[in-house]
Parts: structure tokens; sequence; C-alpha cells
């Protein structure tokens, strides 16, 4: 059996726990161990409640988990908030210095320690999270020598700030060899090679390995990340980065980019992809491929800058006026954020058409290690027809060619003896709009279809979906995005208590495979897990299969599922109910002290 251990940090923004966790999940990879981590946070600079959970197992794992084994608690807040979630075997670490023990669960170990007389008198408060981490590495088993390794990478640049940090922790990790009992099963080592990355830097390391060369975008939670990743390595990697002032200008930019030839992205979350969708349109009708990134959070408006929701498949869907041909597609998961990118400028430039990436804070903002083999990934590159050059007689071209399969040869500007009228009109072959002096209903019509049979063209060449779990289970629980993580394991949990599911997992949302997803559901009982109020996935589901489920199982409270949240709900949906909507906390439950006041982050907000 996996030794697996949930360490969850709480404190304020500001407390620097994020940072905290930050090094012990570095540290845990170093060691070859496996780790999913996920920061609840709120939309302030300072204050408020902030609480990163880190799952660590020598098993690969694919969610933050259920139940708590260790605490680090940096404020009284986090002590009253979650001591209650800790299991018996657990413990609860914080500064007795400044805070009160609550009253723990039975088995649980508290392990208080006097900062001051662990680091001396003088020392900054913000060290309290340094002595902590080194305590908590004597307690879950790991190597204090990789923990210093982290601090040496970390802090490269400062070595004053390398020795106050090893000092103070191995001060922690000495103290908790003498006074507290550890994990009776320690985290060992591995010889797995693992990185740790976020799913916005997958989506940034994978554009850049399948070759965009230009990327615009406005800061916007959950999205930022990838901005900061393209600004920090664009220039080594010949990646045109620019910040524009708003996000019209940032899809037009990347639409003009992708227009000139070169492969071209853009993200953003719900709210700046609303200003997208007008240009989304423009994109389609033009035939220009761009690869568009909207990371759910919670809406509508402003809504939860900081957290979870899958609530934006309708505007992606209805993004634009009209008929016209787009892709949407989902990653199931960090790790597959790398690749579905890649694929994402293939599908792009081979129909010449707009792919709309659906990503959400806890897959973008989320951590995980992936293999680093996983990262040698060499895309093929497939830029479909495309003309560079004139390669000399006779010539007439047609930008729009009513073709049989939809996509038409693809001039770039400037090419010789190549001219084409690119307009958000409607046009003939040649691009010569037909919507001023008379609008021409056979042109039209011609236009129209043609544009459409990319489409079923593209339909023929995506992967079919596959049922994961037993073939033969009476119920199968349906998913797209990032709930598939959460579900693999409850599907996994539930069979072991003897309740058959399998999981089907959606990733190609336009177009979308009725026939393939129709004959695997044939004679199942259907349940559609998602992260919204509406059931706005599965709504799309009976739109385009004609499948109504037998039941739901929804999530918007702004917190993640948790594998006990679906196995639970499995089991009322089994009793019988239609609709269950889980949250994270029991009904009734307040804040029992609440938050002091902050300073509201804007760069948060948008």
């Amino acid at each position: 059996m996996a030794n697996d251990i949930v360490i969850a940090f709480g404190g304020a923004a500001g407390d620097g726990n994020a940072s905290a966790g930050n090094i012990l999940a570095q540290a845990s990879a170093r060691q070859g161990l496996h780790v999913y981590a996920y920061n609840s946070y709120q939309s302030l600079i300072r204050g408020g409640h902030s609480y990163l959970r880190i799952r660590i197992s020598d098993k690969k794992v694919t969610n933050h988990g259920d139940q708590v084994t260790a605490l680090v608690t940096l404020n009284q807040d986090s002590m009253n908030r979650h001591l209650s979630e800790l299991v018996s075997g657990g413990f609860c670490i914080y500064n007795s210095d400044k805070l009160k023990a609550g009253t723990a669960p039975a088995g649980v170990q508290m392990c208080p320690f006097p900062f001051y007389e662990i680091a001396g008198n003088d020392a900054l408060p913000v060290m309290q999270n340094t002595v902590a981490i080194g305590i908590l590495t004597r307690m879950i088993g790991m190597d204090f020598d990789v923990l210093k390794s982290v601090f040496e990478h970390t802090f490269a640049k400062k070595p004053q700030v390398v020795e106050a940090n090893v000092k103070a922790a191995k001060a922690g990790y000495d103290y908790a060899e003498k006074n507290f009992k550890p994990l009776a099963n320690a985290l060992g080592k591995t010889k797995e090679k693992l990185a740790f990355v976020t799913g916005n830097e997958l989506l940034a390391m994978g554009a850049a390995n399948a070759g965009c060369k230009v990327y615009c975008a406005y800061p916007m939670s959950p999205a930022s990340g990838i901005l900061h990743w393209m600004g920090a390595h664009g220039k080594d990697l010949g990646i045109c980065v620019r910040q524009v002032e708003d996000e019209i200008g940032v899809i037009n930019m990347t639409i003009g980019a992708a227009h000139m030839g070169t492969r071209a992205m853009c993200a953003t979350s719900g709210g700046g992809f609303a200003l997208m969708t007008e240009a989304i349109g423009m994109a389609s009708i033009m035939e220009t491929p761009i690869v568009a990134i909207n990371v759910m959070r919670g809406g509508p408006s402003t809504g939860l800058p900081t957290k979870q929701e899958q609530g934006d498949l309708n505007q992606a869907i209805g993004a634009s006026p009209g008929d016209f041909p787009r892709m949407i597609l989902a990653p199931t998961s960090i790790p597959d954020c790398y690749r579905t990118v890649a694929e994402s400028f293939n599908w792009a430039e081979k129909y010449q058409i707009p792919v709309i990436l659906l990503s959400d804070l806890l897959m973008s903002e989320g951590t995980e290690t992936v293999g680093v083999d996983w990262l040698d990934y060499e895309p093929k590159i497939d830029r479909g027809e495309m003309i560079f050059e004139y390669k000399g007689g006779p010539t007439n071209y047609y930008r729009y060619k009513d073709t049989p399969s939809g996509v038409s040869p693809r001039a770039i500007p400037g090419t010789p003896e190549h001219l084409y009228v690119s307009a958000t009109d409607e046009h003939d072959e040649d691009g010569v709009t037909i919507s001023d002096v008379y609008t021409d209903p056979i042109i039209r019509k011609k236009m129209v279809d043609k544009r459409a049979r990319k489409m079923d063209a593209l339909l023929k060449e995506l992967p079919p979906p596959q049922i994961e779990g037993p073939a033969d289970a009476p119920v199968t629980l349906i998913t797209y995005g990032s709930t598939w993580g959460v579900v693999k394991e409850a599907v996994e949990t539930l069979n072991k208590e003897g309740v058959k599911v399998n999981h089907l997992s959606i990733k190609y949302l336009v177009p979308f495979q009725e026939k393939e997803v129709t004959a695997l559901l044939k004679g199942k009982k259907t349940v559609v897990v998602e992260m919204n109020k509406s059931g706005q996935f599965a709504r799309h589901l009976r739109a385009e299969a004609g499948i109504t489920v037998d039941a739901n199982i929804r999530k918007y409270d702004g917190e993640p599922f948790e594998p006990k949240h679906v196995v639970a709900a499995v089991k009322e949906v089994l009793k019988g109910k239609t609709l269950v909507e889980s949250q994270s906390v029991e009904p009734g439950w307040r804040t029992p002290h609440p938050p002091g006041p902050g300073v509201l982050s804007t760069s948060s907000t948008h």
C-alpha cells in the first residue's frame, strides 16, 4: 500500500504559507515523491484566510485528497477552522509563543514549538514558517539534506538568506526529533525523476514547444501564470510576448499575428473572454487559426476571482454571433495541459479555425509532479495547407476556395501572385464581400457550407473517448476537464467498496463525438459530475447526443470536489436522488472568527 499523506498550511495572506508549502513540495519532488497541491486563497494582498493542501505519496496522485494528516497553523483562525479535520495518527504544528491549542480529535498529536527559544529572540516572525518546515520534515521522515538543497536553490543569489533558513529549519528538525513522535508510516525516497509544475506553466511550455511565437494577454487570474512564464522565458525562446491594454486588444493582436502566418495564442478568464467573443467570430470567418485559453473561475462578472468553477462552457459554446466552426476542448489534468495545447495549434492551423481551450483555477494554479520524460514530448507540427512562397507559373489564387474538405490553401500575406481580400463580412472565394450592393444567397450558402465541412473532417480525426474502470459496470460517471482526477479516485474507492461504477471523461466538446459517446453509454445509468449550478455540461450532452442523464452531481461553492464528496454523492444517487449538490462544509457552518481587514488586490480581481 502506498504511503499517502495530506499536509495543510493555514494562515492569512502574507503569512507565507504558500511559500512554505512550495518549499516542502519541491523537497518532496526531489526525493522522487509524487505531489499534488491546491491553494485555497482569497483576493487579498494581506489578511483573509488561506489554506494550502499538499498531498504527498510514493505513488501517482491525481488530486489533493480527502483527510488531512498534518496541519501547520500560522494563525489562530486556522487552528480554530481546521484542527477538527485531522485524522487519528495525524498531528498539528503551531507556534506556542502566539497560538493557543484547540481541542484536537482523538489520536491527534499536538506539536507546539516555542519559536523564539528555538530561533532566537531576534528572529523575524516570518521565520516561524521555516522552523515549522524543519519540524514537518522530521515528522514525515524526509531527508533534511534534500530540504537544505531546496533552500540553496531558491535563494541561490542570497547566501545569507540560505544560511538563516537552513539554520532555522535544522533547529526545528532537531527540536522535533527530541520532543515529538514521527508518523508511523514515514515517507521515503523513490528513484523517479520528477518535475513540480503548475498547469499554467505547462500550458505555456507546451505552447512554446509547439512553435508559438506570439503570446498576448492582459493579467487576469487565474490565467496570469501563463503570462508570467512567457514574460520570463519568451526572449530566450524567440517568443514575442505582449501585455496589452485590455482583452479586446489582446484577441485582435493575436489574430493579427496569426493572420501574418505565425502561431499565436492568448489567455484570460471568463470576464476577459467575454470581451474577446466578437473577435472569435472574426477569426472564424477570416479563417485565421488562433488558440484562446479560458481559465475558468467563479462567476458571473468579477464573481470569485480566486475560486474554482466550471461555469464558462456555455460562454465558449456561444462565443460570437452566427454559425461558425470552432473547436472547444478541455485538458483532463495538469500534465495533460502540456500536450493538449500543442495539439490545439495543429487543429487550429490544419482547419484554419479558432480553438478555445478550457482550463480552470484548480488545473491552472494547481501544482503536480510530472515525470521528466513527459516533458521530452516533441509534438509533430502540422501547419496544414499553407503557401509560404510563389514557385512560378500561372496562378489563380482563391483564399477561400470551395474545397471538398472545406479547408482552402492559405497564403501568407505578401506572397507574390497570391492577392486576396480579408474582411469580416461574408465574402466569395476570393474574399470580396457580398453584403453591400447585393447579398447573393447562393454564395452565402456555399461559403457557410464550406466552412462547416471543416468540422466534419475534424471530427473524423479525433481520438475516440474511452471508459475507465470496469467495462461492465452498470453506472457511468461522466466528466470533462479537471474533475477527471478526483472522479478517477472516487471510482477506485467505490469499486473497492463493492459499488461497481466506471468513468467517461470527455475531452473534445466541440465538435462532439456523438456516435462514440452514445455507444459507450448505451444501457448505463449515467451521472454527470461537474462544477456549476445549472448543469452546463449535462445540457451540452443532451443537446449534442440526445442523452438525458439519470442524475447530476454538482458543486459550486468555490472549492473543488474531493474524492469523498463524489463517493458520498454516488451513494445518494444509488438511493434514488437525481440531483446531489455537494459542498465543502456542513450546512449552518460559519466562520468561527471573521477574517480581519485586508487590502484588495486589483491584480487578483482582474
